[in-house]
């Protein structure tokens, strides 16, 4: 998981230093106060000394560069007059989050006169919010005493950017080629460069062969061993589950040595000549239950997106609609043989599937129903120019019942919160593309604001939009 890393800025004004300065001994432990609270809150915080001329507020920001943090989050103990620190904080790099609160939460006419020294500092965001305006500085400011929720919105806008970092540092591999033909979510290697910032790994089919040639017995059977008892196992031969643990067992070492946190595969280039011996589709349904990004026919793309998505919440999985019940105003959610284990209703089944795309022959897969609880789809689609939608779409993943039928698939039934006709409508006018990340129980803010972060436009389906 994310551990998001702010630069705690205090500003205060040296008026107050000559005049009164045993003020300081009140107000600086407020510092550690709200540094100690967002600490428990798991962030990584960087306290600075209040600062009040230009020079602590350079000093301060400098070292706040040099520890790479994902913000500066500005604490106003007092006024602090704004043409000190408005032209290091406009020239940072690093984004600013003002923090606008103070010590006491009641100021009502029974209040003491003294207090005003301690509780004044909205007047000093008022001027500093305005220079920031106007030297063209984009900032984003939470409100609200501390032991309200402020300190969790804090977080929460820390966490955005957070993402960011770790989206653009992102490792994503492909093994294949995209699908040919699919076009909605093909990103050329300019616009993830330039606009996206992860890093394509590209996999070469010799590296498996080389993981295969080096794995022992004792590794193929203790991986057939774990899979019949993890697994419901009604239908597989021997020969075909050893197949799928030695490819399985090889996408996962391939995985761990590029270093990866998302990958995607082509199952139309996994044949003989790939070395796999099997498509690895258990492997690749476990891979997302630890946390690793993944979308199918070579989408990086998707992959990248559940991949940042996986970093703060364990419940994502790669899903495809399928098809649509207008009759109960939901979507079939499917895929080939792929997603998340850990989110299947009871114990999943494994499988011997049929795979006829190419000449590698049968494999394995764990199928089962997706649990029931509110989830997000989360899409990222390219709209042209280097621009992309963030399309977010809350509702609830239904309870399966009478799927006899299907109890060999990958199966989900999503209920969206607008009608369906409404929704699938609103999703194509979007340009939503047919790969998607759900996720159980999101913080559909937090992923508006990473959105807001990347320069996405980000769009919400829902009742209220």
């Amino acid at each position: 998981m994310l551990t998001p890393r702010i630069g705690l800025l205090p500003f205060y004004i040296a008026l107050y230093d000559n005049a009164m300065p045993e003020l300081r001994t009140r107000l600086e432990p407020f510092v550690q106060t709200i540094a100690d609270v967002l600490t428990a809150k798991g962030i990584e915080v960087f306290p600075a000394k209040p600062c009040c001329v230009r020079s602590e507020f350079l000093a301060a920001v400098r070292l706040f560069e040099e520890r790479e943090v994902d913000a500066i989050v500005t604490l106003h103990l007092a006024y602090s007059p704004s043409l000190e620190s408005v032209d290091v904080l406009a020239g940072t790099h690093l984004p600013v989050i003002v923090l606008d609160t103070t010590p006491t939460a009641a100021f009502g006419p029974e209040q003491k006169a003294e207090e005003i020294l301690y509780n004044h500092g909205i007047h000093g965001v008022q001027d500093f919010c305005n220079l920031l305006i106007q030297r063209g500085k984009p900032f984003c400011i939470e409100a609200g005493h501390w032991q309200g929720d402020v300190l969790d919105r804090i977080k929460r806008q820390v966490l955005a950017l957070a993402m960011r970092r770790t989206y653009q540092q992102l490792r994503i591999g492909q093994l294949g080629q995209s699908f040919p033909g699919m076009g909605d979510f093909a990103v050329s290697e300019s616009t993830i460069r330039d606009k996206l910032g992860f890093t394509i790994v590209q996999g070469h089919f010799a590296q498996i062969r080389t993981i295969i040639e080096q794995l022992t017995e004792t590794d193929i059977q203790a991986e057939i061993t774990r899979n019949k008892n993890d697994f419901n196992q009604p239908s597989c031969s021997d020969f075909v589950l050893r197949q799928a643990a030695i490819a399985g067992l090889a996408l996962r070492q391939w995985l761990a040595d590029e270093q990866l946190a998302g990958f995607s595969i082509n199952f139309l280039d996994v044949d003989k000549q790939s070395h796999f011996t099997a498509m690895p589709f258990l492997e690749i349904s476990k891979s997302m239950a630890r946390g690793i990004g993944y979308a199918g026919e070579g989408d990086v793309l998707t992959a990248s997106l559940m991949s940042i998505l996986a970093a703060v919440t364990p419940a994502v999985s790669f899903v495809e609609m399928f098809c649509p019940d207008w009759r109960n105003n939901s979507l079939f959610l499917s895929h080939m043989g792929e997603a998340n284990i850990d989110l299947m209703a009871g114990r999943p089944v494994l499988s011997e599937m049929k795979f006829n795309y190419t000449d590698v022959g049968p494999t394995v897969a764990a199928f089962g129903a997706f649990k029931p609880g509110n989830v997000t789809l989360v899409n990222l689609a390219p709209i042209g120019n280097g621009r992309f939608h963030l399309i977010i779409s809350p509702g609830t993943m239904l309870e399966a019942h009478h799927d006899d039928d299907l109890q060999c698939n990958i199966r989900g039934w999503f209920k969206p919160q607008l009608p369906l006709e409404n929704y699938l409508a609103a999703y194509s006018q979007l340009g939503g593309t047919h790969h998607s990340v759900v996720v159980y129980d999101a913080d559909v803010n937090l992923i508006r604001l990473f959105g807001d972060a990347m320069g996405w436009e980000v769009k919400l389906l829902t009742q209220s939009s």
